[in-house]
């Protein structure tokens, strides 16, 4: 596992999503180490310079949060604060459910708790996927997604990156029908740099892609329904570690499915939510689009604790 490691008191870890590496949380580490945490940002299992398994059945949860586990055993650590996106933030909050002793506060940004459904996640995606284009589905068959995304990871990358923040409206990829492939679904990224990215950092976070390909992240996703059929121990269990979440007011992921209120699911299954702050013009990349509400957000958070 590669490590990003600078600072020293209370570990702070931060867990990145997909298509993302470590360095999305560069601006954040910098912030918290000169405040005096240890802040901690791993190439989770399947990315950049961490090791990339060939078995898709490797990528479940239980297997990555293992990996955190063997992590704060590695550095001497009883517990750390965790924050999540995206897939990080599903990481941190079935890390707090099963091992809260280890969890000293959960830190979330975008993507709230909301209990284990009823049925496997496939069940809601296969009939959506058949009326419209879904990333989900198209990343379920090994192979496709692959070959097209490392044959232009730059221009994947810019237009995901794009896509998810505040100045597009992800959802309408589902405007688009099935049977394209994911690049045909998204939207064509202005050059850069952005306001919240600079070319150096794209450049650093492309690197690695190049290199590596994407079919460590897609196996994220393909367990999907291998970790639902995992956490049935869990199904009516509810977060009780110290809680604190952020959302970007654009995120595609606050606007509620199936009806289903984000904020009332969080509110209703997490017993010591301390905070929830929506940040105004951010979509999911909060952290980049947002930088310093999102350090002032983590930094207040972590005060709050006395640690």
């Amino acid at each position: 596992m590669h490590v990003a490691d600078i600072g020293q008191g209370h570990p702070v870890v931060f867990c990145h999503g997909f298509p993302h590496t470590w360095f999305m949380w560069h601006r954040q580490l910098d912030a918290l180490a000169a405040a005096g945490y240890r802040a901690i940002a791993p190439d989770l299992r399947g990315y950049g310079r961490t090791d990339i398994p060939a078995d898709p059945a490797a990528y479940t949860n239980a297997a990555v949060i293992g990996d955190l586990l063997a992590l704060l055993d590695d550095i001497d650590a009883e517990r750390a604060v965790f924050v999540g996106l995206d897939f990080g933030a599903q990481l941190v909050w079935e890390l707090s459910l099963r091992h809260p002793d280890r969890v000293t506060a959960a830190m979330v940004l975008n993507n709230p708790f909301a209990p284990r459904p009823p049925k496997a996640p496939s069940a809601f995606w296969t009939r959506a996927a058949e009326r419209h284009f879904l990333h989900l589905s198209y990343f379920q068959e090994p192979g496709v997604a692959d070959a097209e995304l490392a044959a232009d990871p730059r221009g994947f990358l810019a237009r995901v990156y794009y896509s998810l923040s505040a100045d597009y409206h992800y959802l309408d990829t589902w405007k688009n029908p099935p049977g394209i492939g994911y690049l045909d679904a998204l939207p064509q990224a202005p050059a850069l740099p952005w306001p919240w990215l600079s070319q150096p950092e794209f450049d650093t976070l492309a690197a690695d892609f190049e290199r590596t390909g994407f079919t460590g992240g897609l196996n994220w996703y393909r367990n999907l329904d291998h970790n639902w059929e995992l956490t049935a121990a869990y199904a009516d269990a509810k977060i009780e570690v110290p809680t604190f979440f952020l959302y970007g007011e654009n995120d595609p992921d606050m606007e509620g499915f199936s009806g289903r209120d984000p904020l009332a699911t969080l509110r209703a299954n997490v017993t010591d939510l301390r905070e929830v702050v929506e940040v105004p013009h951010a979509g999911h990349l909060v952290q980049l689009e947002q930088t310093d509400a999102v350090n002032t957000f983590l930094l207040s958070s972590l005060k709050s604790l006395d640690l």
